[in-house]
């Protein structure tokens, strides 16, 4: 009976994208469609059918893979290569993968995600430089590099540049037509080309946004919003009006281009200051509410729990150390983790999976890939139910 209940998990699993090898590693993914019934959930896309879109299934909101199975995000962020190009890398960016973003993806990356319990790819960009007058991130990838990797992502789209951690650009004028057109041409340049891929989640937009709070790098050009203006509601209105109008701009520029894929919104910055305000203006015009949070498992199934229940949306953990199967037990709403900390290490972010000649952080990668297999193990575990 143990060995048919494992071997019908191992097969329910290997539906979401994993498949459970021997001992506690993850290998390469199989495919397996599952006909399950599920419920579901209005979103903004015009024509879901074959996309990644929402479900309702066993009392949880779900991520509805283009196979028609319900589906969970674990996702990593920061993978970028420049680390293998420091002059003490030992040259092994040439010498390796002879300069190959291709090979590198195929060969190296998507292996290590897969082994490592990942089955999806977050915000893929990297601290590149950090400090209170610039503060720069690695470029995003591209279409064909999303190829390359051939797993489900999520990208972040440059509509606005108001990040809390943002040293360098001004705040945005939401409401000048320059800010329209520059919308439409981040669209058409970024958006467009990814219109038809299933493998697309749904698109990011801006990560930590200063809607009411700053950052020690961002104090100099205050936020977008006064918060003590919030104190009337005259001031609530203002706020409202400015959020409505961003978010349908950006909602109404992809959806120009593409009728297919979720909106995941902002990022927003768990323990920093926030405005319902805000999450009520974008309800209309994203998907689900993702959200940075980097307190302990308790603070983040609180605030999880909080807003998805407050705003009636599912919520992604979108940038966290806490995304384990524990909080993905006690958060209903909760379509998914990504994970923070970088694939290869730079010498700005500490935290990351390998350092920048590929020798693994183990301890790192070992709870990683635990943490995953949990999750996949569990979540396999409620649909057999």
């Amino acid at each position: 009976m143990e060995m048919q209940r494992r071997n019908h998990i191992k097969a329910i699993v290997a539906g979401f994208g994993w498949s459970l090898a021997q001992g506690t590693s993850i290998a390469e993914p199989m495919r397996l469609a599952t006909h399950l019934e599920v419920s579901p959930i209005k979103t903004t896309q015009v024509d879901p059918k074959g996309f990644f879109t929402l479900c309702e299934f066993k009392g949880r909101k779900w991520l509805l893979h283009p196979d028609a199975r319900p589906f969970v995000t674990i996702g990593r962020n920061h993978i970028d290569p420049a680390s293998l190009r420091y002059s003490d890398s030992n040259g092994i960016w040439r010498t390796k993968y002879n300069n190959s973003m291709q090979r590198w993806l195929q060969e190296k990356v998507k292996p290590d995600l897969i082994a490592w319990g990942y089955n999806s790819i977050g915000w893929n960009q990297d601290m590149a430089s950090n400090g209170p007058t610039n503060h720069r991130q690695s470029r995003l990838f591209t279409f064909e590099e999303y190829q390359w990797l051939d797993m489900p992502y999520a990208p972040m789209l440059p509509f606005a540049d108001f990040h809390h951690w943002d040293a360098q650009h001004r705040l945005p004028d939401f409401s000048a037509p320059e800010f329209v057109d520059w919308c439409d041409y981040v669209a058409r340049e970024y958006v467009a080309p990814f219109a038809d891929d299933p493998k697309l989640i749904g698109y990011f937009y801006v990560d930590c946004p200063s809607w009411v709070h700053t950052h020690p790098h961002s104090r100099w050009k205050g936020a977008i919003f006064d918060w003590k203006k919030l104190e009337t509601s005259e001031g609530k209105q203002e706020l409202t009006e400015i959020a409505t109008v961003y978010y349908k701009t950006l909602h109404d520029a992809i959806r120009r281009y593409d009728p297919h894929h979720l909106i995941l919104g902002d990022r927003y910055e768990a323990r920093g200051r926030m405005a319902d305000e805000v999450l009520h203006a974008a309800l209309p015009y994203v998907d689900v509410l993702s959200f940075q949070h980097f307190g302990n498992n308790e603070e983040v199934v609180r605030d999880l729990n909080s807003w998805a229940d407050k705003m009636d949306k599912p919520v992604l953990l979108a940038d966290s150390y806490s995304g384990n199967v524990s909080v993905m037990q006690k958060i209903p709403n909760c379509i998914g983790y990504h994970q923070c900390g970088s694939y290869v290490q730079n010498r700005v972010r500490g935290k990351a999976l390998m350092d920048s000649r590929e020798i693994p952080n183990r301890d790192f990668v070992q709870l990683s890939t635990e943490t995953n297999q949990a999750t996949a193990q569990w979540v396999a575990s409620l649909i057999s139910q």
